[in-house]
């Protein structure tokens, strides 16, 4: 999981100031069409990467082949600098990358013996695994984007290292005897109704966790941050993720598992009425906070949930239905919307853009409180123990 999300956090987060006019200068179609590329991805991984992750290679030498080529990739992207080139191995690399996500949680879930108490804990090591990442690479390397194609270097570095290491994890074989289409017996499931219901509200949740990302830096620089203090002051959210980490498994069975996902998704709501009613800095900073329960609350617990009541067999194809709303569905929703709404709240006097931001929260808001509602009136989950904490 540190190597997982080290390899994301080494470069994403520095992506949209290289692709811009400091950077590589291209176009915003040229931009769109690179960005796409992870959620766009995200539905295809569902058809044939998790479906040989299922059927036809055991889970631990997919991710060993996957990371190797998708760090090759990495080194196309240190030395393209026109769109096409750039843009073929971003492709390349999102279309390996992102169904390792779901293959590694299908290692992981396939290995633990009490995935309530044990996935929170490690999946920590992708929280840390991302900070030691994105942190070195914002403060050392914001100031100049050209330099930012060295973090291309440092996450191809890693993807290799990671290839080796992924040889070494548990043994999980594919279940080569089954028959039909792991990603068709996966979409099935979708026809259960707590399952659907959760579908959908994973894709409502993951447009809005994406608009806060888009807009939340902006925000902070509104109400008064400096700019050199916006990146830390974001990544309180994370601290703050990793004491949830450590709770989940306790919170689960204290309330269960549709309790502690409208914990989860109230974490958001809570949020975005902090920076719709009271937007300044202090209560900023505390809505930011919130990220971390919200984030370990739902969408850690939608994994565990997904694993705890699909088919094992099906386990990757299972995990990457639900990958594809939370980096595909719900992020492709956001992407097409959010530049609308941010012109429709914004203005432009002597050269200086403002925006109203109070009004533009409200959107990701409300869509937050239809999701909360739907899991408090539609979602029926099986009645089944969680573990003991």
């Amino acid at each position: 999981m540190f190597f997982q999300y080290f390899i994301w956090g080494a470069w994403l987060p520095l992506l949209f100031g290289y692709l811009g006019p400091q950077g590589l200068d291209f176009s915003g179609t040229q931009q769109t069409l690179i960005l796409i590329a992870f959620p766009v991805s995200a539905l295809v991984s569902v058809f044939f990467g998790n479906q040989f992750a299922d059927r036809r290679f055991d889970g631990e030498k997919f991710l060993s082949a996957s990371h190797f080529l998708s760090g090759l990739s990495m080194v196309g992207l240190y030395f393209s600098t026109s769109f096409s080139a750039f843009s073929v191995c971003m492709w390349v690399h999102a279309l390996l990358f992102i169904p390792t996500l779901s293959v590694a949680n299908s290692v992981l879930f396939s290995a633990m013996r009490n995935p309530q108490q044990e996935y929170g804990r490690i999946r920590l090591g992708g929280t840390f695994g991302w900070m030691t990442a994105s942190w070195p690479a914002v403060f050392l390397l914001s100031d100049d984007p050209m330099a930012v194609r060295n973090t291309f270097v440092v996450a191809a570095i890693t993807s290799g290292i990671l290839a080796a290491f992924s040889l070494t994890l548990p043994h999980t074989p594919a279940n080569r005897a089954a028959k039909g289409l792991a990603w068709w017996q996966a979409i099935k499931t979708l026809a259960i109704p707590f399952v659907f219901v959760l579908w959908i509200v994973a894709m409502l949740d993951a447009a809005v966790h994406d608009l806060y990302f888009m807009w939340a830096s902006s925000f902070i620089a509104s109400i008064g941050a400096d700019a050199q203090w916006v990146m830390p002051i974001m990544s309180i959210g994370q601290l703050a993720e990793i004491a949830s980490m450590f709770a989940i498994g306790t919170v689960l069975a204290k309330l269960g598992w549709k309790w502690t996902l409208i914990l989860g998704l109230s974490g958001q709501v809570v949020r975005f009425a902090i920076f719709v009613l009271l937007p300044n800095l202090p209560m900023a900073i505390l809505g930011i906070a919130l990220h971390g329960m919200f984030y370990a609350f739902f969408f850690a617990t939608v994994f565990i949930f997904v694993d705890e009541f699909l088919p094992k067999e099906i386990r990757a194809s299972a995990h990457g239905i639900f990958n594809f709303m939370m980096l595909g569905g719900g992020p492709i929703i956001s992407r097409l919307v959010a530049p609308y709404l941010f012109n429709q709240h914004s203005s432009t006097t002597d050269g200086v853009v403002s925006v109203d931001f109070s009004s533009l929260f409200l959107y990701p808001m409300s869509v937050s409180i239809v999701a909360v509602l739907l899991l408090l009136f539609a979602f029926r989950p099986p009645q089944k123990e969680t573990a003991a904490p």
